[in-house]
């Protein structure tokens, strides 16, 4: 192999790790705001525990996270707005990412 193969397959498995990484966290995210809305709404944690499958779940209908975002806003109704709901998602990602990263 070639310093260039060498370089070019580092690379690959860096990206490859960086995308691994990053679903990881969008998954925690999806489970600490369904976890946050459950707790808004008066659930159980056995019910927040199902809950959370359902919203991991919405995020696979399509590319990003909008569906998401509608699950929410409709389950929520007026505990939470979008605004909020999309704050709290950030919050959430940051807080994912810091925790997949360290390994937790």
């Amino acid at each position: 192999m070639t310093t260039f193969d060498d370089r070019e397959s580092a690379f690959e498995n860096k990206f490859a790790h960086d995308a691994e990484m990053e679903f990881k966290a969008e998954s925690l995210r999806n489970k600490l705001i369904a976890y946050w809305a459950c707790e808004l709404m008066g659930r159980s944690a056995e019910d927040a525990a199902g809950y959370a499958k359902e919203v991991i779940r919405a995020d696979f209908i399509a590319p990003g996270h909008d569906e998401v975002v509608q699950k929410l806003v409709a389950d929520l109704g007026n505990l939470a707005d979008e605004a909020t709901i999309r704050a709290k998602m950030a919050e959430f990602l940051e807080e994912a990412r810091r925790k997949v990263r360290e390994g937790s």
